[in-house]
């Protein structure tokens, strides 16, 4: 599998609008981005593609990368940044299928797949969304895909397992979520080739968040940011604890150093793996 990172940030993304913080600033003398969160995995095999959330910016990030449309797609949770590039497939694409978690989430009354399919009613001709359970397989574009639960409060959120059945390549993406994955989740997500892993900023930065850092590892260092995010601490952490071969870490805010920012292994939009 060929895997393209089309958006590796934030809900504002790097450089964020409107924003001349020494971060942005380099960021714009690089002639980098990070646009808001996007995966693109292509089936070498059968010439078919997969989408991993549909960023807002969905337009920018297929003009700019050399990847072709989705054949299907993938909807890990239901806030703006992953979801509302979903609208963009209008007269691009027909009879496109969108996979979601099933599972009511106590804060929305729906589970992810049936407000998809609530909020994109007017897709109904062009999209059909497919409700899959949890740690269940299922299979698209020649890959077996399993959603895993993670923990982003308040809503319920998924990380994705893709696998290829004929070659054995296995891409773990843990979604947004804290350092408290779930055991399961965990035993699924494990041993990737590649692991994308949730890092919004360094632990340094927990003492700027109002309730600080939580799940603070033997040396003290919090692993989550707050409630809802790994820092990049916690995420190498994770990507130890998984076993991963290659880790890259995405979802990040333009609320690092600058000098901090760009090091390894904090990723880029643009960037290509083949599994």
């Amino acid at each position: 599998m060929r895997v393209t990172l089309l958006g590796t940030g934030d809900t504002t993304g790097t450089p964020t609008v409107g924003c001349d913080c020494d971060t942005c600033r380099e960021a714009r003398d690089r002639g980098v981005s990070r646009s808001r969160f996007s995966v693109h995995v292509e089936n070498e095999r059968t010439g078919e593609s997969l989408l991993i959330d549909f960023s807002p910016d969905f337009r920018s990030q297929f003009l700019d990368n050399d990847v072709g449309l989705p054949d299907a797609g993938i909807v890990t949770h239901i806030h703006f940044d992953h979801l509302d590039g979903l609208g963009n497939v209008y007269r691009l694409v027909d009879g496109l299928p969108v996979h979601a978690p099933s599972g009511t989430d106590p804060a929305t009354d729906e589970s992810v797949a049936e407000t998809v399919r609530r909020k994109y009613d007017y897709l109904e001709d062009r999209i059909g969304v497919h409700s899959r359970e949890p740690l269940e397989p299922f299979e698209t574009c020649g890959f077996e895909v399993r959603f895993v639960p993670v923990d982003h409060p308040p809503l319920l959120c998924f990380g994705v397992v893709v696998e290829d059945p004929e070659t054995g390549g296995k891409l773990s993406l843990t979604g947004d979520t804290s350092y408290d994955v779930p055991e399961r989740s965990r035993e699924a997500l494990a041993d990737p080739d590649l692991l994308l892993a949730d890092a919004i900023v360094p632990a340094s930065l927990c003492e700027h968040h109002p309730i600080g850092g939580r799940h603070e590892g033997p040396d003290g260092v919090p692993r989550t940011f707050g409630t809802k995010h790994m820092t990049r601490e916690g995420a190498l952490a994770l990507a130890e604890d998984l076993n991963a071969d290659r880790t890259r870490l995405v979802h990040l805010a333009h609320f690092y150093p600058p000098e901090e920012a760009f090091a390894e292994p904090l990723a880029v939009d643009g960037e290509t793996y083949e599994l």
